[in-house]
């Protein structure tokens, strides 16, 4: 037996307005310019916003609307926050993108397109989850998915702010067969006054119910909450009402566990948010967690680690890793399993861009509860001024199954 925790943080939590910021900056360049080079990093703290960054663009972003915008709908509406929509001052540092990168990454034939960075990126699927998610992190996102939605009814837990984290520990047995919720911890920014024994009353009463009624999907895991007395820890300090970029400075990219797998598998420490799907960071690690996500759907092991490393300027893959962690169901080695996958997957940029339609305003909405793991969906968009369907997390579709079960002789 052992124990196993992951956390999430909410789409109010410093780190992620900064995230949110410099993704939405990306989508406004992309719906203009769909082949935009962006590098966009954000600062924000108390009443105040840094942008900054390299990018080439035909397209122009009037950064006070896009970044208000994005704060107004996080919730940072009210100017006892120290940080607000409409009073924070914004101040941009943005420049145009290197030369030097950019003689690595354009070619004459697009197939061709270099790598926009050097480095190593990390797919990762398991099936404790309907998502091939593990499953800690998948609940500590959940709880805060409810969490947001509640405080945006504005019926219930009405002194809620935005900040808010959540944790989830798992209990599970030596064949890495979870058994039950261990502990669960909740700390959420709230109005002053707020007594702390009614945040954990209704924790225990309001949200975690909902958390499992409307975000958990399957049998196995909703009993898993029945299975002995799970420990809540809430607002552990005993008070946060001093939160959001006023109670710590927040920085793009600086949650990159709770944006992949919280802690399972690996990662190549390349963060997401403000890069175009010419930095590899990003594209490849979407790349990765596609082809795991399929090979675990499609039977070849019941957990799945995927490794793409890459050199800047050099379109094709340095190396491709699988492993199978010894629960593979196919009469194969695991760099048997990676040679096929290098078969199976075009894994040059532009055929990963063009594969998961990577060139479309689609970022923002990566930018909180995690990369990973959502429901593909259709949305519609404004891009090239004229309203456009794209696709949603594309990196999550499960349509190279059939494909992966006839390579591998899987009935």
């Amino acid at each position: 037996m052992y124990l196993f925790t992951s956390e999430s943080v909410s789409e109010g939590h410093p780190d992620k307005v900064a995230d949110q910021i410099s993704d939405a900056v990306l989508d406004e360049l992309l719906s203009q310019d769909p082949s935009s080079k962006v590098a966009c990093e954000t600062l924000v703290t108390t009443g105040q916003v840094i942008v900054a960054g390299e990018v080439k663009s035909e397209g122009y972003v009037d950064l006070n609307e896009v970044v208000r915008r994005t704060i107004r709908r996080i919730g940072y509406t009210k100017a006892e926050y120290q940080f607000d929509a409409d009073s924070c001052g914004i101040l941009s540092a943005i420049h145009s993108q290197s030369p030097d990168i950019r003689r690595g990454v354009e070619r004459e034939s697009p197939e061709e397109q270099g790598a926009g960075d050097q480095g190593m990126m990390f797919g990762y699927a398991n099936n404790e989850t309907d998502r091939y998610m593990p499953l800690p992190l998948s609940l500590a996102h959940d709880i805060l998915i409810v969490l947001a939605e509640i405080r945006r009814e504005g019926k219930q837990m009405t002194y809620l702010r935005p900040d808010a984290k959540s944790q989830v520990t798992v209990e599970y047995d030596d064949r890495d067969r979870a058994q039950r919720i261990h502990t669960i911890v909740v700390s959420t920014q709230h109005d002053p006054d707020t007594p702390q024994e009614q945040i954990r009353q209704d924790v225990e009463n309001i949200l975690i119910p909902r958390v499992i009624s409307e975000r958990v999907r399957t049998p196995e895991v909703k009993a898993l909450f029945t299975k002995g007395e799970i420990n809540y820890l809430v607002n552990p300090t005993g008070q946060f009402v001093i939160g959001g970029p006023h109670g710590d400075t927040g920085l793009t990219g600086r949650k990159i566990i709770v944006d992949t797998y919280g802690g399972r598998g690996a990662h190549g420490g390349g963060a997401f948010s403000g890069k175009d799907p010419s930095k590899v960071d990003r594209s490849a690690a979407y790349a990765a967690r596609h082809i795991a996500k399929n090979l675990v759907a499609a039977g070849v092991s019941d957990e799945c680690l995927v490794q793409l490393s890459y050199a800047i300027g050099e379109a094709r893959p340095v190396s491709i890793y699988v492993n199978t962690y010894g629960k593979g169901h196919v009469q194969m080695s695991d760099g048997e399993i990676a040679r096929k996958v290098g078969d199976l997957f075009d894994l040059r940029p532009y055929a990963i861009e063009q594969r998961l339609q990577l060139r479309k305003p689609i970022y923002e909405e990566t930018a909180r509860y995690g990369h990973m793991g959502h429901l593909p969906r259709r949305v519609v968009r404004t891009v090239q001024g004229k309203p456009e369907e794209v696709e949603l997390f594309t990196w999550e579709k499960l349509d190279y199954v059939e494909r992966i079960k006839e390579a591998f002789g899987i009935k």
